[in-house]
């Protein structure tokens, strides 16, 4: 579906070439190399085409409507028509992102307007809206006006039959990739302006105390408009507020960012300017919060008056803090690969280079164990192993030996192996790290299984860590084993991303601070939360806990848990009204995780 769009776009673009601005510009293509560059390869050139910013396109069936509606102009008779359709970038004449990054997410806003440049005034045709997000992004609404109409999207519940009316048609809109949402505008005027407003939330990444915001927010060329008196205007604001209170520090900003507001936990920061050309880089903005210790709080809110849930709502957040040098848990990791039929290709390759990447940072006392799975079960060793750098040598080469795309996919004998060989396992954090593109039919009963098995294994029992690769895995069923596990999930929906994600998601893995924890003093309250045992608290991120309560929050709340020198640490949380921060945008995942283990 990505190449399609990239191919469209390349048509569009020399449909373009008709175009005629008078004594000002054409618009022009990217660039071709110098005769000494290298010409990109096709998969790259493709995703070069693909938007990295928030981009309207003209949907051309017919070439014959292409000119400029200010300026008519000859032009030569184009037969046939474009099948599938062109695209052709809109000019640009403004935008601005507002992000408000609350905890560990962060809520973005993007106002900008195009004009229909290469439409015939006497026709029209439709338009096709494309937002990419930053990571883990989540559309919350998007809002389009053009000439006297406008269009609002809108959540809707499918439960009927007549519903189904209500919900949008694959080829109105949808995801072209995971991180991009696109929505389709139908007849509109050449000359036309389209005013678009966007809000979705997203993940701040978080490395050595450091949290990062990263907005796409480069803009090719060939949307700047023709005119050279025409206005171009772009805005940035970025708010923050920490969630704990404490002081919030910047670090890093890709634009001439200004302070302009701060207070105990909050910062504000503008940029808003006249431009030549639209920005060619990403926004990013890096920021620490200080305490150097682990650090805690509890935010509080009442739902809106559209919620059907009317309990009030809470969120738990613990911030590991910033010192490199605490002590982590050792570790014990069984790695549970999927090497079935579907697993083919640079999937397989790429998922080999991430697991000799995690074994290489695995240290000298952690131990190790490697099972690849599909209709069969093909074990490393079958107990665990030290991970001296002759053993990791020799696993590497084990499985460069043996995984061999082919087969089907069976998770649970794999799994139940897995925790046979961590039953012996102590003074250590016992983890599996499941990998799997796949799907099976038997999730509840794994999760049945998994369940009974780690509850027998009390409280420093194995942990579940699970990583979807692809659009047709599993993910609510890998949500919920991690869940069951105390552990984590991560996926990577594009095959570029394998190797990235599953890094990410084993830095949780080796970095475990505080296990084994425990909320006090909530016996008397009637609470439900998701997920209802705590996971571990990494240095590689925040640990957030969405949840319901009725009744009177207490006003002293502690947390416990076990440190790596498995003595108790105790966390005292502070109790805060959220005023500004609205829980169910910020963290739009939780809510919908706490929501779908409710109705599992």
């Amino acid at each position: 579906m990505a190449d399609d769009f990239a191919k469209a776009v390349d048509d569009g673009l020399r449909l373009s070439k008709r175009l005629y601005f008078g004594k000002d510009r054409a618009v022009t293509a990217p660039r071709s190399p110098a005769p000494m560059e290298r010409a990109p390869a096709a998969g790259e050139a493709a995703l070069l085409l693909l938007p990295a910013s928030p981009m309207v396109y003209a949907v051309i069936p017919d070439p014959t409507v292409v000119d400029n509606p200010d300026i008519p102009s000859y032009q030569p008779h184009v037969h046939g028509r474009c099948d599938p359709p062109a695209l052709i970038p809109l000019q640009m004449n403004g935008i601005e992102v507002e992000a408000d990054c609350q905890l560990d997410a962060a809520v973005v806003r993007v106002s900008g307007s195009w004009r229909v440049h290469c439409v015939m005034g006497s026709k029209c045709c439709d338009c096709r809206v494309a937002i990419p997000m930053g990571e883990q992004g989540s559309v919350l609404g998007l809002e389009v006006k053009v000439s006297k109409r406008s269009y609002v999207t809108q959540i809707v519940a499918v439960e009927d039959k007549k519903d189904i009316d209500k919900a949008a048609r694959a080829e109105d809109g949808g995801y072209l990739k995971p991180h991009i949402f696109t929505l389709r505008i139908p007849r509109v005027d050449g000359g036309s302006n389209i005013s678009v407003k966007v809000c979705w939330s997203q993940k701040l990444s978080y490395c050595n105390g450091q949290f990062t915001l990263s907005v796409p927010f480069s803009f090719p060329e060939y949307v700047t408009p023709a005119g050279k008196k025409i206005s171009k205007k772009e805005k940035i604001q970025v708010n923050v507020d920490s969630g704990t209170g404490s002081e919030v520090l910047c670090k890093t900003t890709s634009h001439p960012l200004k302070e302009v507001k701060r207070h105990v936990g909050k910062l504000a920061f503008l940029y808003e300017s006249e431009v030549l050309t639209w920005s060619k880089t990403d926004l990013n903005f890096s920021y620490t919060v200080s305490p150097a210790t682990m650090l805690g709080s509890v935010l509080l809110q009442s739902p809106s008056i559209h919620d059907f849930d009317q309990r009030e709502m809470f969120c738990l957040y613990l911030l590991p803090g910033n010192q490199q040098n605490r002590k982590v848990f050792r570790k014990d990791v069984v790695f549970v690969v999927d090497i079935s039929g579907s697993m083919k290709g640079k999937l397989l390759v790429d998922a080999k280079s991430a697991l000799s990447t995690a074994l290489r940072k695995l240290d000298p006392e952690d131990s190790f164990s490697i099972l690849a799975f599909n209709s069969d079960v093909y074990q490393h060793s079958t107990s665990m192993v030290l991970a001296t750098s002759e053993a990791i040598e020799a696993a590497i080469e084990w499985i460069d030996n043996n995984f061999i795309a082919d087969g089907g996919t069976n998770i649970l004998q794999p799994l139940n192996k897995a925790l046979d060989i961590l039953s012996d396992c102590q003074g250590s954090i016992p983890t599996i790290l499941l990998v799997t593109d796949g799907t099976v039919e038997d999730e509840k009963h794994i999760c049945d299984v998994m369940k009974s098995r780690i509850k027998k294994g009390g409280s420093l029992c194995p942990r579940i860590f699970t990583f979807g690769i692809g659009t047709y895995c599993n993910h609510h069923f890998l949500r919920m084993l991690a869940i069951i596990g105390r552990g984590q999930y991560d996926a990577a929906y594009d095959v570029g991303s394998v190797e990235l994600r599953m890094e990410s998601l084993f830095a949780k893995v080796t970095s475990i601070v505080l296990a084994d924890i425990v909320i006090d003093l909530l016996d008397d309250l009637e609470v439900e939360m998701c997920p209802s045992r705590l996971p571990d608290l990494s240095l590689a991120s925040p640990l957030a806990v969405f949840g319901r309560y009725n009744g009177k929050f207490p006003d002293h709340l502690q947390v416990k848990g076990i440190s790596a020198d498995w003595s108790t640490h105790v966390i005292d949380l502070k109790i805060l009204r959220a005023k500004d921060i609205l829980l169910d945008r910020v963290h739009t995942a939780l809510l919908i995780l706490f929501q779908f283990c409710n109705f599992s």
